[in-house]
């Protein structure tokens, strides 16, 4: 039943990015599907390409495994796709965070609550209207610490810093 949501989840982003004018797909194997890690959903507008790893959930907060980001930043750098954590809480709006945004657990995990996206989150316009100047909002320290914590590569961290 709850990966009936999720796929129900990860259709209606696509369908939702679909509609802002993105070019959209999900990966069809995405998730336990094959032995590639790969994204759920690819999207691109000619200017920007993200690569999402979709999460949606009924309760708060939700959680993604160390592997799951890792394999998402993996995959980014290797399509040059920016990695993004798209959650989407019921009854709100889908909402998007960079890796390096994202609370990382003691255990190695990441935890994005309900209010953290709601107050911090990008919006789908907000993906729309991404350029390079959007991620200069790091402080330096946050992008050494997503480096040392193999969230960033060191070409993105220095593109960040630029």
């Amino acid at each position: 039943m709850a990966n009936r949501k999720g796929d129900r989840r990860e259709r209606e982003l696509v369908n939702r990015l679909d509609d802002t004018g993105f070019a959209v797909m999900r990966a069809p194997a995405s998730g336990g599907a094959t032995q590639r890690e790969l994204p759920d959903v690819l999207a691109g507008n000619g200017n920007v390409f993200y690569a999402i790893e979709a999460k949606s959930s009924s309760g708060d907060p939700i959680y993604l495994t160390g592997e799951e980001v890792e394999a998402l930043v993996f995959f980014s750098q290797n399509f040059g796709a920016k990695p993004k954590i798209g959650v989407r809480f019921d009854r709100e709006d889908w909402y998007f965070f960079h890796p390096a945004d994202v609370h990382q657990t003691k255990g190695g995990n990441y935890r994005v609550k309900k209010g953290t996206a709601l107050e911090e989150g990008e919006s789908m316009d907000d993906l729309w209207k991404e350029d390079d100047d959007v991620e200069s909002k790091h402080s330096v320290s946050d992008v050494l610490h997503a480096v040392d914590q193999g969230v960033l590569s060191v070409e993105e961290a220095t593109e960040i810093l630029e």
